[in-house]
């Protein structure tokens, strides 16, 4: 009993030093966080999405061309 619970701490104490010398190369291959697309609200319901996806009129973003018509609307909260 006692060498199989030696086993076991062995292989996992393998699996984890494993794990941490592989962790630094896969968080180098991350530099696509800082390219992230800038976010805009819309001015009628309030919903923030990227500004690639957003409608713009008169400096007001909107998320569809519906809330771009009904124009900009206070938002209650």
């Amino acid at each position: 009993m006692v060498r199989l619970l030696f086993w076991i701490a062995l292989i996992a104490a393998a699996i984890w030093l494993w794990r941490r010398l592989k962790r630094p190369a896969s968080t180098q291959q991350r530099p696509n966080e800082q390219s992230a697309a800038p976010m805009v609200r819309c001015s009628h319901c309030g919903v923030h999405l990227p500004q690639d996806r957003a409608l713009s009129q008169r400096q007001e973003w909107y998320c569809t061309q519906a809330h771009l018509e009904q124009g900009p609307k206070s938002i209650e909260r």
